[in-house]
């Protein structure tokens, strides 16, 4: 047998292992033990940065290391002099690029990097941009460098231009890297912002500015630019979602302005609600109620306890003020810290009042595109169902689609939204919940509009297989709502915003929380047979609501609750038709 090699067992090979593993451990337990001893002996000395050295080059993860390996340095630092400095964190700096190599995703390395040149008397900002460009390369997602390039873009005054430039070659040759379109949407908004609205000319920046100075929307004449930009990534490879998802950014641009949406006062609550464009904590917003010239002392509160940030928020006039129906009234509410305000008259033998902005008048629920563009995404559109001539089950084109249609006239789009809809809960089965929701939310946008447009207060979207309710805030005015025949699990907390609501039907739905049924003023009458109501306790919310007196829970649980006809009568003693 001489002359052949002994091929060792899997377990004398496992056992190598193992010792040898152990042997590197013990090593590094002894190192680390001596590296925490000499910190706690406040020993900040070379040979703690060549023990920190040793354990670091194995794992760069190790942060209380690098805390250390700072102190040292920081040490050292005011013993030599400003050539010894340099060379010092120069040193520090290749030792460090030695760790990325070991883990390029180190979020002690790259922060430590970047301490370091924060140290360096003459740091080397050049190179460092270099050092993520190598590393973008090796891997174009590592967000931890992407991270670092903007510090070091910040310092180094590279332009905004400079660096779209490197997102346009990074794009050329992936079209599929998502951090680089994501990077290309920071910059934008820097280079071409949309003008203000009181702006009389459009000022654009000079190419040279940093690009952590600016911070405003794209203007709309490079937005249509970049819609081409994206439509050729996407029409080369439309199952990849980067591009895909920086359309959507695109086409969902559009921000609301900052103010006071609505005004309502009621005489007989002697109450004032006030909508605001976004969730605010009014509490600290700076709002003031002034009443016929008199800023007047009052409480703000939200229309839920849960809701510490809401749209809606309301505030009781002082007793008497506005009551008498043969007096008019003139009330503003200021937000102070916007700037802005909204006036609201209370004419004689008027019972409520209020002025506000339709959402027809403000385009709420379209993009912020003019008139003379919408041609451009009306050929966008025609590409988009070109394409999906070819990919006919491809779900970023089917939901972009969607997004375009609604961009263009949601109303006039809705029959093929929906179908599309459809198309997309069959070909992408796992997300059918998603696209659901997002359809509701479609539904009732264009329920809003057709309401207004008709100039009612009455919000019907009965049978359309609604599985959430949104934008409720717009609903404020509303008297009368029905969501019968639908797939809700609950009215939430947010549907309390209905402060004029008289009458609501729910039927037919898998309801089991009615938490946003709470302090309705006007609710008079509520229908909610065939959901899956089972507690009592379910209905607690409704003995707030104090003009409440038809009720209907026919085909609910609860009516198999013992002695239920008493107990709903002790918690709801108003009621006085109930149906069960």
């Amino acid at each position: 047998m001489h002359g052949r090699v002994k091929v060792k067992s899997t377990a004398q090979q496992e056992e190598e292992k193992r010792k040898e593993r152990e042997k590197k451990l013990k090593a590094f337990v002894s190192a680390r033990d001596a590296v925490l001893r000499k910190r706690s002996a406040g020993e900040h000395d070379e040979e703690a940065l060549q023990l920190t050295q040793q354990l670091l080059s194995s794992n760069p993860d190790f942060a209380t290391l690098w805390n250390y390996r700072r102190e040292v340095l920081l040490q050292l630092e005011t013993s030599r002099e400003k050539d010894e400095v340099q060379k010092l964190y120069e040193s520090e700096l290749h030792f460090i690029e030695a760790c990325l190599k070991v883990n390029p995703k180190s979020y002690g390395c790259w922060h430590h990097r970047s301490w370091v040149n924060t140290r360096l008397p003459q740091p080397d900002w050049t190179r460092e941009l270099g050092l993520c460009d190598r590393c973008l390369s090796l891997d174009e997602r590592n967000f931890h460098c992407w991270d670092y390039r903007r510090v070091v873009v910040k310092e180094s005054g590279v332009s905004v231009e400079q660096e779209l430039q490197f997102t346009d070659r990074l794009i050329g040759s992936n079209f599929s890297n998502y951090s680089s379109w994501h990077y290309r949407s920071t910059l934008l908004p820097q280079l071409h912002p949309q003008p203000a609205p009181d702006s009389a000319s459009n000022t654009s920046p000079s190419p040279t500015a940093s690009p952590q100075i600016h911070s405003h929307r794209v203007c709309e004449e490079q937005l249509l630019k970049e819609y081409e930009l994206a439509h050729n990534a996407f029409f080369t490879d439309p199952n990849d979602q980067s591009a895909w998802f920086y359309y959507r950014w695109l086409l969902g641009r559009a921000e609301r302005e900052e103010m006071i949406s609505c005004v309502y006062v009621s005489r007989e609550r002697e109450r004032v609600s006030v909508a605001f464009s976004k969730p605010v904590h009014a509490q600290s917003e700076g709002l003031m109620l002034v009443l016929d010239g008199q800023p007047q002392q009052v409480e703000w509160r939200s229309t839920h306890p849960r809701l510490r940030h809401s749209p809606v928020w309301l505030c009781d006039l002082p007793p008497g003020s506005v009551s008498d129906i043969s007096n008019e009234h003139n009330l503003t509410v200021h937000w102070t810290e916007k700037y802005t305000h909204r006036d609201c008259a209370l004419y004689t033998g008027c019972a409520e009042s209020w002025c506000r902005d339709s959402a027809t008048d403000q385009e709420l629920f379209r993009s912020e595109l003019s008139v003379e563009k919408s041609s451009v995404l009306q050929a966008e559109l025609q590409s988009c169902n070109q394409l999906l001539e070819l990919e006919p089950q491809n779900k970023w084109c089917l939901l972009t689609i969607i997004l375009l249609m609604r961009a263009l006239d949601p109303l006039g789009h809705e029959k093929e939204t929906l179908a599309h809809f459809q198309t997309l809960k069959e070909v992408d089965p796992m997300r059918s919940s998603y696209y659901s929701d997002l359809c509701s939310k479609f539904l009732i946008e264009n329920t809003i509009l057709k309401m207004e447009y008709a100039e009612v207060r009455v919000f019907s979207l009965s049978n359309k297989n609604l599985t959430t309710l949104c934008h409720l805030d717009q609903l404020l005015l509303v008297t009368h709502i029905n969501l019968s025949s639908n797939q809700l699990l609950r009215l939430p907390p947010q549907f309390a915003m209905l402060q004029c609501l008289e009458v609501l039907e729910a039927d037919d739905n898998a309801i089991e929380s009615l938490e946003g049924l709470y302090h309705l003023p006007k609710l008079e009458e509520v229908s909610l047979r065939n959901n899956q109501i089972c507690k009592l306790s379910d209905l607690e919310s409704l003995a707030s609501c104090t003009k409440l007196t038809r009720l209907d829970l026919r085909g609910n649980p609860v009516h198999k609750t013992a002695n239920i006809d008493s107990e709903l009568s002790q918690l709801l003693p108003l009621v006085t038709a109930l149906s069960l």
